[in-house]
């Protein structure tokens, strides 16, 4: 995605079973290969693992129109 990701938007190199097709190899983004899945951040389920990733994009998403 070449602007970047939406929040709450899946990444387009995910399949059906919400696995990374691109993992591994040289074109998967820096900011996917550098992010370190972590007890605090998956949790116990699925869906905490998913607000904390949703919580983060939208701390970190950039300022398209700034000031």
């Amino acid at each position: 995605m070449p602007l970047g990701k939406p929040a709450g938007v899946p990444c387009v190199q995910l399949n059906s079973e919400l696995q990374c097709q691109i993992f591994g190899q040289p074109e998967r983004p820096a900011c996917c290969s550098g992010l370190q899945a972590s007890t605090e951040m998956c949790g116990e389920q699925r869906e905490f693992a998913i607000q904390w990733l949703t919580q983060l994009e939208e701390l970190t998403k950039p300022n398209l129109f700034p000031n």
